[in-house]
């Protein structure tokens, strides 16, 4: 699907705790995630830590969304 929209003109960003799958179905903007089952958030920690994860996630998507690239690309998230 990803390879789709960006045929039709539109950047996609790949948001995934898996970086090798999706660097080898072809994504070319990814973001690292978390954990499979919490993509976005650790529900172990206490919900102001939860949102300042989902915050810089998000953020490091849009900002890579908006980024020319040539190349696969994996952009850097602050752990």
């Amino acid at each position: 699907m990803v390879k789709a929209l960006e045929r039709a003109g539109f950047n996609v960003v790949h948001m995934c705790n898996l970086i090798p799958v999706s660097m080898t179905v072809g994504a070319n903007r990814i973001v690292p995630t978390i954990s499979i089952p919490y993509p976005l958030g650790d529900p172990n920690t206490p919900k102001e830590e939860q949102w300042k994860l989902r915050y810089h996630r998000v953020g490091v998507a849009l900002d890579a969304i908006a980024t020319d690239i040539t190349e696969q690309t994996v952009f850097k998230v602050r752990i």
